[in-house]
């Protein structure tokens, strides 16, 4: 029974929606929406014409994990750039159109997989039909996003103007809820008229409680796959607080069929945090270690922060399971903390005891725990990939070492009786 006041309410289940192909024989075919996993996308910083460049950068996201890539193609020299880009890659490329719809034909022309359309922003509306049409005849889907600008009139514009606004006239960005479906409904409109279906929605903005209504929103009036995301984030340091915050919310509440996290600086930090959202949330097995460290406090006896950095740094280069690696600094929280880890040490004293579930394999001083927790960690997996341990499968439970033995602290002070002892009493 859930207490007073309080609510339980696990992750939802994914949300059905249409499903659209993207990708070719050389890239590989990923679908978006329907059951198919959440997609990681980001985009190419550089210029697409700059072709060797441009596939050097695709390839680099790639092998991070980004299952998708979009490039910008704002000049006739980048889509005539595309074909000889397509050739090379090896993961599923979309051209962001604004403006120039002929961009868009071009792209097609040259074989792309997706199309990122912003409607608004062309206003002639037989020049987006001709775009529809170049797509639905080589069955290429586009996505659409909202945002103010209009593409055609509708008499019915303003009432339904007037009916959204009183639906959403207690939130605090109710008039750019309303605007925001509304314009989505022109621009769908559109599409129908054209019996294109091939379609995948985003709603993207900088508040990431408006993010996080307004795809709630369009989740209950359109079965379309839908791509999240919050534009304009900022640096990594507050771009990813303003991401997961909206992100991790509308995929618990199984909502997103595709997400890029929009950071200006690296761009591979796009797909590792994507990545790290669908890990934490269970949307994707995890590749590689997960890294688990305490905070640290006073209690600390080692330079732990230099210590999880190397860690890091050294288990991304040369492990490739998931294995669960704890990095703790010192033994009060550590061996809770670090239930279920595969490898795990605590350090104090400068010193550090290794565990490798739950069995204790070694005690080193601080300048060799990092070498031997990877050589634990290498050996492990071998023994895992030789089928003789499985991951997880042991349910650790690891006995804090004696404080004043192994690591210095008090069990000798107790013993000699110069330390008070503290009986703690049922209430």
């Amino acid at each position: 029974m859930d207490p007073p006041g309080y609510t339980f309410r696990p992750m939802q289940a994914r949300r059905k929606t249409r499903q659209v192909w993207i990708g070719d024989d050389v890239t590989g075919r990923k679908a978006i929406g329907g059951d198919a996993p959440i997609l990681v996308q980001t985009m190419t910083a550089g210029y697409t014409h700059e072709i060797d460049a441009c596939v050097a950068e695709i390839e680099r996201y790639r092998q991070a994990g980004a299952d998708v890539v979009r490039v910008a193609v704002p000049e006739r020299k980048d889509t005539e750039a595309l074909k000889e880009i397509l050739k090379q890659v090896r993961v599923p490329i979309v051209a962001d159109v604004h403006f120039h719809y002929q961009r868009a034909l071009e792209a097609v022309e040259a074989g792309i997989h997706k199309i990122r359309l912003n409607p608004g922003n062309i206003n002639d509306r037989d020049q987006v039909n001709k775009v529809i049409d170049a797509c639905k005849e080589r069955k290429i889907p586009i996505r659409i996003g909202v945002n103010e600008g209009s593409i055609i009139e509708r008499k019915d514009k303003q009432k339904r103007m007037e009916e959204l606004g009183k639906y959403f006239a207690g939130h605090k960005s109710g008039h750019l809820l309303a605007l925001m479906i509304a314009k989505l409904e022109e621009y769908l409109e559109i599409f129908h008229a054209r019996d294109f279906h091939d379609i995948v929605i985003s709603a993207k903005s900088m508040d990431p409680a408006l993010v996080i209504d307004i795809y709630t929103e369009i989740a209950d009036r359109f079965d379309y796959p839908l791509h999240l995301g919050v534009t304009h984030a900022g640096p990594k340091s507050t771009g990813a607080i303003r991401s997961v915050a909206a992100l991790s919310t509308l995929i618990a509440n199984g909502i997103g069929d595709t997400l890029r996290i929009s950071y200006a600086s690296d761009h591979i930090d796009e797909v590792k945090d994507g990545l790290e959202i669908l890990y934490c949330l269970g949307k994707r097995e995890r590749k590689g270690v997960e890294l688990i460290a305490c905070p640290t406090c006073g209690r600390i006896q080692v330079d732990l922060f230099t210590l999880v950095k190397e860690v890091e740094v050294k288990l991304a280069a040369e492990i490739q399971l998931p294995i669960k690696v704890a990095v703790m600094g010192c033994i009060v929280n550590g061996p809770g903390e670090a239930e279920g880890a595969d490898v795990a040490v605590f350090a104090g004293d400068r010193r550090g005891i290794i565990y490798v579930q739950g069995q204790r394999v070694a005690n080193v001083p601080e300048e060799e725990i990092l070498d031997r927790l990877l050589k634990e960690c290498k050996d492990f997996e071998a023994r895992v990939k030789r089928g003789e341990a499985k991951l997880g499968d042991k349910v650790v439970d690891i006995v804090p070492p004696d404080p004043i033995g192994e690591l210095g602290s008090g069990a000798q002070k107790i013993n000699a009786g110069l330390v008070e002892k503290v009986t703690v009493r049922a209430t």
